[in-house]
């Protein structure tokens, strides 16, 4: 589960899940990141293919984020809480990159599931 997680952060650049596995997800994105950075490029691949299982999230590590976090030591991502999840109260978190286009939720300061679930639902009137 933890390596499907880490291949849509790499991929979509932000996923949202609970803020434990979150925390735990981080750290990996960021070893991932770290590789793709400091190995040469055929030993990455090769380390990075060992964590995700899309080529494509390999592909993107060494050509995009190589050269958007080349400034960059550590840190890559960060852990943004959202609220509770409604059915069962699990605290909920979003996992972003940094430097990345972030979503309309978080550039618009709406941090709460509730007004992600009321845009999803179409309007009776």
């Amino acid at each position: 589960m933890l390596r499907n997680m880490v291949t849509s952060v790499l991929l979509y650049e932000h996923i949202r899940t609970t803020k434990k596995r979150a925390q735990v997800v981080k750290a990996l994105v960021d070893r991932v990141l770290t590789i793709g950075k400091r190995e040469r490029a055929d030993l990455a691949i090769r380390k990075i293919n060992q964590i995700v299982f899309d080529p494509n999230a390999c592909r993107k590590v060494l050509e995009v984020f190589k050269k958007r976090y080349a400034k960059r030591s550590s840190g890559f991502s960060r852990v943004v809480p959202v609220g509770s999840r409604k059915g069962d109260g699990a605290m909920l978190a979003d996992l972003i990159l940094l430097d990345a286009a972030e979503p309309e939720e978080v550039q618009s300061g709406k941090l709460n599931v509730k007004s992600a679930s009321k845009r999803s639902t179409p309007s009776l009137q």
